[in-house]
């Protein structure tokens, strides 16, 4: 297998044609952070705003999650972030399974890249992808699973503590452990 640099990876994000999210994206959203990390964070999709910016979590989420590395003393040149698929469903919609399909091929080779110790799934969704198909977010959350020398986790995803707030001390929980986890 050819080694790509984290460069020629994007490079290949930006110019992805794999499936029809490519039509109405603006810029395809790479992960973020230190490629140095034992921490990887996974979410399911970009936003409308990280679909302008080309960044991960730069709206209202990013904000939440923020405050939630924060509060671990952690920030996000500390971690790496990214998500499953790289283009921005349209209305914010929940990527297809064809979607995720698609872009699996560019989140193995980040991990691949990284190494990292600790994966982290934000949301139900990319904890269904990773962890395993029927993972229930609500009851499950915060608990770990080792698999291939990686201790896998899933936090409520930041979209959804912004729609119920009482999930943060939840989520808060969860990232201390994280933390301890590393």
């Amino acid at each position: 297998m050819e080694l790509y640099t984290y460069d020629e990876l994007k490079n290949f994000t930006d110019h992805c044609r794999r499936c029809p999210l490519c039509q109405s994206r603006n810029r395809a959203v790479m992960g973020r952070g230190s490629l140095r990390s034992a921490l990887l964070f996974i979410a399911e999709a970009p936003g409308r705003t990280e679909d302008e910016t080309g960044l991960p979590f730069t709206g209202r989420s990013g904000e939440v999650f923020d405050r939630l590395l924060s509060g671990i003393g952690m920030k996000r040149e500390d971690i790496y972030l990214t998500n499953i698929v790289k283009c921005h469903p349209p209305g914010n919609r929940d990527p297809l399974p064809q979607e995720q399909e698609a872009c699996m091929p560019y989140l193995k080779y980040e991990t691949l890249l990284l190494r990292p110790k600790v994966i982290v799934c934000l949301g139900r969704i990319a904890a269904q992808r990773i962890i395993r198909p029927d993972y229930r977010i609500s009851r499950e959350h915060g608990t770990f699973i080792f698999r291939k020398n990686v201790w896998l986790t899933s936090v409520y995803h930041p979209s959804a503590i912004l729609r119920d707030n009482t999930k943060f001390s939840e989520a808060q929980k969860d990232f201390h452990a994280v933390r301890e986890k590393l």
